[in-house]
């Protein structure tokens, strides 16, 4: 027994890698190892003789499984030494700047998400409806009639149908304004929202894209006026802006409002630049009025009974008129240089009691 315990053991001291380890162990005290096999042979031996062999063997057994897991562990040590040595770090160093990998936020994402927050102070939610709209929903429900330039081919993005399709024409809707009816239909009257998204106009140069942005607002009550329209976009454009801003009403004409006006915002030109809420210059920015009663009865609310307005703004418009983009054709561009200085950071959340 001896002789086999100090065999082992030197084995063990001598093994290098976890793998030549493994080796003497399966030799030792593995299935067919040396000492396994001799606990074996304890069923042929005489009472007399289990009574010495059996602790002898347990014993051996014993050491030589000790000695392995002293080994292992000893072995894992050194592993960890050695891999600690080669990946060395002084984690004193300052950490790499990742600010020239993280993405931005879009401005128009940007001013989408400041213009709910302001509107949501003021109590309006936020709807929102089907991009490819019906030929009533985005006409003939808002009183714009068939002769109407707007529904021109040359203006308006119609969808293509086949032969015998005998489905109303479908288009890419040109303003968010069926949204107004989609949601009278669904939600009746009062009611108080915004629609903000995407719209289609076939038109492209410095100031206009064949797609932008654009939200609404409506607001359906029985005393609502042109002064309540007045006191919500002033209070708008104040909290966009930063700062107090005057508007100017100019009677205007649009199908779906009666009486209408157009929108000026105080502001003034220097160097080439526009600077909102000073001066004495004027910018027109929206359009509005109150709602007309055949707008309202395509919605299913009662014009007898209720009144309210209506105004509509572009988002990629104000945009550049807050954070000084010169063309609205860049919003588009994909270009990383321009994305990283009109960016925002994703952790700057419009609010606001943080800002806007």
């Amino acid at each position: 027994m001896d002789d086999v315990k100090e065999k082992y053991l030197a084995q063990i001291a001598a093994a290098g890698t976890e793998s030549a380890l493994e080796e003497v162990r399966l030799a030792a005290v593995g299935k067919k190892g040396e000492v396994s096999l001799k606990m074996r042979e304890l069923g042929k031996m005489s009472p007399e003789e289990r009574q010495t062999a059996g602790p002898a063997l347990n014993a051996l057994k014993d050491a030589i499984n000790e000695a392995l897991a002293a080994r292992k562990a000893a072995l894992a040590d050194a592993a960890l030494e050695a891999r600690l040595a080669g990946e060395w770090l002084d984690v004193t160093l300052p950490g790499r700047s990742r600010g020239a990998a993280l993405g931005t936020i879009h401005p128009i994402s940007q001013v989408w998400e400041e213009v709910t927050a302001i509107f949501a102070d003021m109590g309006f939610t936020v709807a929102e409806g089907p991009q490819i709209e019906t030929d009533w929903y985005n006409f003939d429900a808002l009183n714009i009639p068939d002769h109407h330039p707007a529904r021109g081919e040359m203006d308006t993005f119609y969808m293509h149908r086949a032969e015998g399709d005998d489905r109303p024409p479908h288009v890419l809707r040109t303003h968010t304004s069926p949204v107004q009816i989609r949601s009278m239909q669904d939600k009746g009257a009062p009611i108080r929202i915004i629609c903000p998204g995407r719209v289609y106009r076939a038109d492209y140069d410095q100031t206009h894209t064949p797609m932008f942005h654009q939200v609404e607002g409506l607001v359906i009550d029985r005393d609502t006026s042109m002064a309540n329209l007045k006191w919500v976009l002033e209070e708008f454009f104040s909290a966009f802006f930063g700062r107090s801003v005057k508007t100017r009403f100019r009677a205007s004409h649009f199908p779906f409002t009666e009486p209408s006006a157009e929108v000026d915002i105080q502001c003034s030109f220097e160097g080439g630049t526009v600077k909102v809420g000073e001066g004495d210059g004027w910018l027109e920015v929206l359009g509005s009025g109150m709602v007309h009663p055949h707008v309202l009865r395509s919605g299913g609310v009662d014009p007898d009974e209720w009144q309210g307005f209506a105004f509509g703004m572009g988002i990629d418009r104000i945009a550049m008129l807050k954070y000084g983009i010169p063309d609205l054709r860049a919003f588009f561009d994909s270009d990383l240089r321009w994305l990283r200085h009109y960016g925002f950071s994703p952790l700057q959340v419009p609010t606001l009691y943080g800002g806007v």
